[in-house]
């Protein structure tokens, strides 16, 4: 893959696990990198070790200001959008902060980026937005209705996007992600997602908590294909591939209980009594989707995606991150 080289590049949620990813990948190629954010979800642990690297700068602020996204848009070639507030029982508890981030946050970004004249902002889209539709596999230009203010949030987004590429100009790349996992990501809070909170749970001998049965499926997606994606979307010029959306996903899909499954193998590699932890079934979520897999093939015809990490292949990484670097370990698994 050709890679976006000696370019001035504005991460927004540059601290989160996201975006600290791309912040880390792209200052690998001479880019310099400015990374945006509020710290209100992202971590200053993602990002210690690219304070010291002169290419990159950090700036605190929040997108509900616009002074600060003018600011941090500045003489910026591109806009890799991510932040934004996660979580559909977040946005359901509340949903007129969801709706602040979410929207007013994102218009403030596209008003910055068109100001600056960027070249390109391509952001964080979801696959929420696919709401009650129940084909399969998700295709891009089929969604439902949205079931939870996030996905209400993240749907307005794309008609933003494309009302600015029509009424300024200015283009953008939707990059619908399905449910993401890999190093960085924060098991912690009421809002962990699936993976890293089962790891969390699995490491110190608890029991899971799988909403629902366990028979709901995922499009499991490792960052490294993400990071992947983002790349792809920044260096397209082709103008049919770009003021569009693109599922983010391996195309694949695993239900909850082989998930489960999948993290005991991976884990008992270094703690053998994690075989033995029971799971809970607890009720299903309200705004919940069912089951969720995604088309990937319009982006492989126009951005020529080529995702290289399974759920399997991305497990073992990831599990290994966690292992190394989540201070949640029981006092028995440490001594073991």
């Amino acid at each position: 893959m050709q890679q976006i080289q000696n370019k001035v590049i504005l991460i927004t949620g540059g601290a989160g696990f996201i975006g600290s990813n791309l912040c880390d990948y792209l200052l690998r190629y001479n880019n310099k990198v400015v990374c945006l954010d509020n710290f209100s979800t992202g971590s200053r642990a993602n990002i210690k070790d690219l304070l010291a690297n002169p290419n990159f700068t950090l700036l605190e602020g929040d997108i509900r200001n616009l002074a600060d996204c003018h600011n941090a848009a500045r003489g910026v070639d591109y806009i890799l959008h991510q932040a934004a507030l996660g979580s559909i029982p977040r946005s359901i508890n509340d949903p007129i902060t969801t709706n602040e981030v979410n929207v007013s946050g994102f218009l403030n970004m596209l008003v910055a980026a068109r100001d600056a004249k960027v070249k390109k902002m391509v952001y964080a889209a979801s696959s929420s937005t696919y709401g009650d539709s129940e084909s399969l596999p998700k295709e891009e230009n089929v969604i439902g209705k949205p079931l939870s203010p996030y996905a209400i949030t993240k749907y307005v987004n794309e008609l933003y996007a494309d009302v600015f590429h029509k009424t300024y100009g200015l283009n953008t790349i939707g990059l619908r992600y399905f449910n993401v996992f890999g190093r960085n990501q924060n098991p912690n809070g009421a809002y962990a997602a699936a993976i890293p909170k089962f790891v969390m749970q699995l490491m110190n001998h608890q029991s899971p908590v799988v909403n629902g049965d366990g028979t709901n499926s995922r499009d499991f997606t490792y960052i490294d294909n993400v990071i992947q994606m983002n790349v792809l979307a920044l260096r397209t010029e082709d103008p049919a591939a770009m003021n569009t959306v693109y599922n983010t996903a391996f195309g694949d899909r695993t239900t909850l209980n082989d998930l489960i499954t999948s993290l005991k193998r991976c884990l008992t590699i270094f703690d053998p009594k994690i075989a033995n932890v029971e799971v809970v079934y607890g009720n299903t979520l309200v705004g919940d989707i069912p089951h969720s897999l995604a088309s990937i093939e319009k982006a492989r015809e126009r951005l020529g995606y080529n995702p290289q990490y399974s759920l399997q292949e991305g497990l073992k990484d990831a599990v290994k991150w966690y292992w190394d670097n989540l201070e949640i370990r029981t006092e028995e698994s440490i001594n073991k």
